[in-house]
């Protein structure tokens, strides 16, 4: 799962499954000023300039990181001018530089890359921009910005504080309230910047307390271990935040093992089998937060941008900017159609 903690410009993730938001312009001509230059920035999607991109991202061993791969593949299928050269994906550092090191002496155009780790595959980066190759550096972020042209990514952050309003909305009238939480992988600075967004949010409601924490490893298998144990050990409780879908269908066997109801649960990242959940309303899966796999389609975007020297419709700027940082929205019953198409399988 991604590791990030940049902040920048916010999009929705409806705006960026639309597309609509980071098309390039039509045209590099001076633009003049005032309102005449944020008219000449509106973005079309007809061809231009023929551009390379090259995609490389770690092993698609997670739901997420599958729909990070297709999200790539399908946006550049949309542009006819677009040829995507994309990796097979490793998990292991030293393949993965192999990898985009090929990319590099094939000259492509522009870099998509995500890493498997962003502070490892750093000096590659930099080998890319030396040689003239702007590099789109999707969610895990590299340890140096001149590694880089421009980052997008999640807001991991963002997804606990959200969680956390959620679940305080739900339970701020409620005395003595309740809440437990399944973690993440402990040792990711993911995990620190959600658990601590959750415990932000949670300040704001001095009601409810968290009563216990247990880190799973984003798997359905110690989803289900780690959600067995904090049932065992909480006898009662209000509500559940499971920061991933994936491990969370493994939570929720659990659940239904041990017979337990008392409580609502909140997911994380979005995957199409909790949206799923959601829509039926039928258990306690109510709502889950964003991580968009999205942001792929949006890094090509901005890859086709860079590649045809335009810059970001719905902006004035002439360049595409150097961070985005995507919204992460709460799905409920109430707005699940509008996110369906984005949920990952």
């Amino acid at each position: 799962m991604p590791v990030t903690s940049r902040r920048g410009l916010l999009f929705g993730a409806a705006a960026v499954s639309a597309g609509a938001a980071l098309t390039a312009c039509t045209s590099n001509e001076p633009k003049k000023a005032g309102a005449a230059a944020t008219t000449a920035a509106a973005a079309d999607d007809k061809p231009g300039t023929p551009v390379t991109i090259g995609f490389a991202g770690p092993q698609a061993d997670h739901g997420w990181l599958n729909a990070i791969n297709q999200n790539a593949k399908d946006r550049a299928a949309k542009y006819s001018e677009v040829t995507l050269e994309i990796t097979e994906g490793s998990n292991d550092t030293a393949a993965q530089i192999g990898q985009i090191q090929t990319l590099i002496n094939k000259k492509v155009d522009v870099l998509v890359i995500l890493p498997a780790d962003g502070k490892a595959l750093t000096q590659v980066g930099l080998q890319a921009m030396k040689a003239g190759i702007p590099v789109i550096n999707l969610d895990r972020i590299f340890a140096s910005p001149q590694a880089y042209r421009c980052w997008i990514g999640g807001d991991n952050y963002g997804m606990g504080l959200n969680a956390g309003r959620y679940i305080g909305e739900q339970l701020k009238d409620k005395p003595d309230a309740k809440v437990v939480e399944l973690a993440g992988i402990d040792n990711l600075e993911l995990t620190r910047q959600r658990t601590q967004g959750f415990d932000d949010a949670l300040k704001n409601y001095p009601n409810i307390k968290k009563v216990a924490r247990q880190a799973a490893e984003f798997t359905v298998e110690t989803g289900q271990a780690k959600m067995a144990q904090l049932l065992q050990a909480q006898k009662q409780f209000d509500a559940l935040w499971n920061h991933d879908d994936d491990q969370g269908v493994g939570a929720l066997r659990a659940i239904a093992q041990a017979g337990r109801d008392e409580f609502f649960m909140v997911g994380g990242a979005g995957s199409k089998s909790a949206m799923d959940a959601i829509k039926a309303d039928n258990g306690v899966l109510k709502a889950t937060v964003l991580y968009p796999p999205t942001m792929a389609a949006s890094a090509i975007d901005l890859a086709r941008a860079l590649g045809q020297k335009k810059g970001v419709g719905g902006l004035s700027e002439l360049e595409i900017p150097a961070s985005i940082t995507l919204y992460s929205a709460v799905v409920t019953k109430e707005n699940v159609d509008e996110y369906l198409p984005t949920g990952f399988i």
